[in-house]
């Protein structure tokens, strides 16, 4: 909800700030005082178009601050109108774009009059209050039918794919043949690449590997002294005096240690000098295997994995274009099943909706009466359509229809009404859907256009209903609604030094009677209008 407004150099209002409180607040004043333009500020906050006539006369800027509430967050929102044309609008301190504005404001407050939140001539918002007054009874069906719809679309862009592409596919064919071809005939193995180019190195210098490792082994084994002899000579004198410390016995063990590791290094020497043999042909062989792989990767991915990865794509989808013609069967066999079960559950949910658009119709037109609309006829029209267009929403696009004089047929809203009589068809829905509306602040003005009298009881008395639920700011010139106001505000209109002021005050109860007071009798007031106002303001109390 909206708890504070701010508002400088806008038309007339020098600065005005206000708190709003939950229930219902009232705005009344004079003619001309300036109630309009409070409302405009409030919509301009709320991501209405800006205009630079809106800037005060003489100040180079106009600046709307306002403080809401929305899910356990507050948000402050501002608005900045500079004279040279630039519009700043800010979330939180942070610049935020228009549009982001909108999105978060349009949850906060809906303003129904002459400005720019009047979602209810919106026809896309008609299908979304039909469904939002009987969510219960249309919930079963709308899930099955969004969960269809999803899967008939699915369906349906993969034929379109399969089809659009099959012509491609064919054309590919014989080159994707060639290169599942070549990969099979090459017979890669996993990391042969790896191994090979370990054998190539072998290979390329086996004679200097060879010669090296003999040389070693003649070291160790060769003609005396050798290594071997050496170190089996050293371990023998230090075994004769290893008894008599524990140091030289460690050195004992070392020696006895590395002598036989020598030993066994000295024959895995020997074995592998002896497994190394250099051979023309094997290392041709092998140059020409790793050209082999490499033509592959270079082709292929950079990589064997890739290569792998490639062929078995490409054997996918050569498989699909030998089974395109079945693959496609199926999934026209599919979709057409799906799309029979979509048309049968949306025609389900359209029969769910007539019921409950009928429910609305009898409601609304109970509703109108009440409000004033004397002749008043509403309908809620389903546009047919010849050939059936899904949506996640079903088949259905609704629109709401009102005729308010004898003879004329009904015609949208839009065409029809006026900003009040918007207002007021607005509250009627207010009334109907109650607790299902999640939109916290409702903002009305010039709701009492064209009625008085008992009906604008009627009105006041649906306002304070549904301000049990809801934030209400209502501007209002009639005492019957104003009398049931949680919260009044008056305002006012003066003119200092060539420059006219507007201000907004709070009323308290002695201020708010004399207030209703004011608009039963006029400037003159009376003991009688004083005594009147009191009374009416008690009995819509009690109301």
């Amino acid at each position: 909800m909206i708890t504070h407004i701010r508002i400088k150099d806008f038309a007339i209002i020098d600065t005005v700030e206000l708190d709003f409180h939950e229930g219902l607040n009232i705005i009344t004043g004079e003619t001309g005082a300036g109630k309009s333009i409070v409302i405009e500020a409030i919509s301009l906050a709320l991501g209405s178009r800006a205009d630079t006539a809106y800037i005060r006369n003489g100040k180079d800027k106009a600046v709307v601050q306002m403080i809401a509430e929305f899910e356990n967050e507050e948000y402050i929102i501002t608005r900045e109108l500079s004279s040279n044309g630039k519009n700043v609008c800010r979330i939180n301190d942070e610049i935020v774009p228009l549009t982001k504005l909108n999105k978060l404001c349009k949850k906060i407050a809906d303003i129904h009059g002459q400005y720019d939140h009047q979602s209810l001539l919106n026809p896309d918002f008609h299908l979304e209050l039909i469904d939002l007054c009987y969510e219960k009874q249309l919930a079963e069906t709308k899930n099955a039918v969004s969960d269809l719809y999803h899967q008939y679309s699915s369906l349906k862009h993969e034929l379109s794919s399969l089809l659009s592409s099959q012509e491609e596919t064919e054309r590919k064919r014989d080159f994707m043949s060639f290169e599942f071809s070549e990969i099979q005939k090459a017979n890669p193995i996993p990391k042969e690449d790896e191994e090979l180019e370990k054998k190539l190195n072998l290979l390329q210098n086996s004679e200097r590997i060879y010669q090296n490792l003999s040389t070693v082994y003649g070291m160790i084994f060769g003609e005396s002294p050798s290594a071997n002899d050496l170190i089996g000579k050293s371990l023998h004198l230090v075994e004769e005096i290893s008894q008599c410390s524990s140091e030289i016995e460690h050195f004992h063990q070392e020696f006895s240690e590395v002598y036989y590791r020598l030993e066994d290094l000295a024959i895995e020497i020997r074995h592998f000098k002896d497994s190394i043999s250099f051979s023309p042909d094997l290392l041709e062989e092998t140059i020409s295997r790793l050209n082999v792989l490499d033509g592959l990767k270079r082709k292929y991915g950079g990589s064997l994995d890739s290569v792998f990865e490639y062929m078995e794509k490409i054997s996918s989808d050569l498989d699909r274009i030998e089974n395109i013609d079945s693959i496609k069967e199926k999934l026209s066999r599919d979709l057409s099943a799906c799309e029979e079960n979509l048309l049968k559950e949306s025609k389900t949910l359209t029969e769910l909706r007539k019921k409950a658009a009928f429910e609305i119709e009898v409601k609304m037109n109970t509703q109108l009466k009440e409000l004033n609309f004397k002749d008043a006829i509403f309908q809620v029209y389903f546009c047919e359509s010849d050939t059936p267009s899904f949506s996640e929403n079903g088949l259905d696009r609704i629109e709401f229809l009102i005729t308010t004089n004898k003879g004329e047929r009904p015609k949208p809203l839009v065409k029809v009404a006026s900003g009040g009589e918007i207002s007021r068809i607005m509250l009627a829905f207010k009334q109907i859907i109650g607790d299902f509306d999640t939109i916290p602040t409702m903002i009305f003005d010039e709701i009492d256009v064209g009625i008085s009298g008992i009906t604008a009881s009627i009105v006041g008395k649906k306002l304070l209903d549904i301000s049990k639920k809801h934030q209400i700011i209502c501007i209002t010139h009639l005492p019957q609604i104003a009398a049931f106001g949680d919260y009044h505000y008056k305002i006012d209109k003066e003119t200092k030094e060539d420059q006219t002021h507007t201000t907004v005050l709070p009323l308290d109860e002695k201020e708010q009677i004399r207030e209703v007071a004011r608009l039963l009798g006029g400037i003159n007031i009376t003991d009688t209008t004083l005594k009147s106002a009191k009374e009416l303001i008690e009995l819509s109390k009690s109301s």
